[in-house]
């Protein structure tokens, strides 16, 4: 195992700063309740449009209740670096446990902006990519909360998660790097092909071919607006989103494999050194959700409107309602596999990095020796 020390000199650097959140992630989380509930206060007040789907606006109710979550949230957070009684902690346990969910829910479409504005596409919406973004540090902030808190209540270390004594402090010991299990690697990459059909399809469109009843011809014609990027990368037949999804196979197999943890030689300056664990975890789950939730709605609403439960998208571009249908079941394979995988190779990433404070590694040492 290796030892991840502080610098000479006693001065902390940008791993002890990483170290030491459980000490600012409450208090980071309070000021983010009050910034959120005072911009959706105004917003609320002024009547500015807040997309909440792209033809459906926030209600000021609904703007009103996510400001009072968010100021609930904020002083559970304050609570839990506090001694509790029981009753103060299941209090506090119920307010992050109701409000988690929702700011998680609040931050689905960041893939969605994420390829918009790297496609050159610009913002359709500040008020909506402002919203999305306080979902997104809200519900890191709050999780990084929670899992304090429930380690202060389960008698753990609370930098650490190990039972140990002693408070967390010092050197974090780093697992050797390794390789995920055979079990979920199968998973991941039988996940990962729900891919093919979707980017199968939207290739043989870049390259000039016909499928699902649309044209090369049509589907350019559809495509005319998009951004100049997105067009020469269909000139050479890629299509931009297929190739976002190419990054996100990249991240899930670095999350499977030992380069995830270890720099590989090809990284250059960086060969041999330790990968920060949150370098492929923050993306990973900040993906995951959303492309799972989204993936999986998709996957869900494709059947039910071929057999007339629900209304059809009224089809364009060249499309017919089958191959439409069909378009919309290959896009829910497609985001839930990716979205599902992340989650299975993130779990498995957390779980083979997790650091132990040196008192908790010492300890699992000599008693293993035992």
């Amino acid at each position: 195992m290796s030892v991840s020390e502080a610098p000479a000199g006693g001065q902390p650097g940008p791993e002890s700063w990483a170290q030491s959140w459980p000490s600012w992630a409450p208090s980071a989380a309070a000021t983010w309740g009050a910034l959120y509930a005072t911009v959706q206060l105004t917003w609320a007040v002024t009547g500015t449009t807040v997309p909440w789907t792209p033809g459906t606006p926030y209600a000021p109710v609904a703007q009103l209740l996510l400001a009072l979550l968010a100021v609930v949230a904020a002083a559970a957070c304050l609570a839990t670096a506090r001694p509790l009684t029981r009753a103060g902690a299941t209090a506090v346990t119920t307010v992050l446990a109701v409000a988690v969910p929702v700011f998680v829910a609040g931050m689905i479409s960041l893939p969605l902006q994420f390829v918009t504005l790297v496609s050159g596409s610009g913002v359709e919406s500040a008020t909506g990519l402002a919203h999305v973004l306080l979902d997104t540090a809200g519900a890191g902030l709050l999780v990084l909360t929670a899992v304090g808190h429930r380690r202060r209540l389960r008698g753990r270390c609370v930098r650490c998660g190990q039972a140990h004594r002693g408070v967390g402090a010092g050197p974090l010991l780093h697992p050797a790097a390794s390789t995920a299990s055979r079990r979920t690697r199968v998973a991941v990459y039988a996940l990962m092909c729900g891919i093919v059909p979707w980017a199968g399809v939207k290739t043989v469109w870049t390259l000039g071919g016909d499928a699902l009843g649309v044209t090369a011809e049509e589907w350019d014609r559809a495509n005319a607006a998009a951004p100049a990027s997105a067009r020469a990368l269909a000139s050479v037949g890629i299509d931009i989103t297929v190739l976002a999804a190419l990054l996100a196979i990249f991240l899930l197999l670095g999350l499977m494999h030992r380069w995830g943890m270890v720099f590989p030689r090809w990284t250059l300056f960086l060969s041999g050194r330790r990968v920060p664990r949150l370098l492929p975890l923050v993306p990973a789950w900040l993906t995951a959700a959303s492309l799972s939730v989204y993936g999986i709605g998709l996957t869900v609403y494709a059947p039910l409107t071929a057999v007339g439960v629900l209304p059809a998208i009224e089809p364009s571009g060249g499309f017919t309602r089958a191959g439409l249908t069909w378009m919309i079941a290959f896009g829910g394979l497609a985001f839930a596999g990716l979205g599902l995988g992340l989650v299975v190779a993130a779990r498995s990433y957390a779980s083979r990095t997790h650091p132990a404070c040196a008192v908790a590694g010492e300890r699992n040492r000599w008693t293993a020796a035992r």
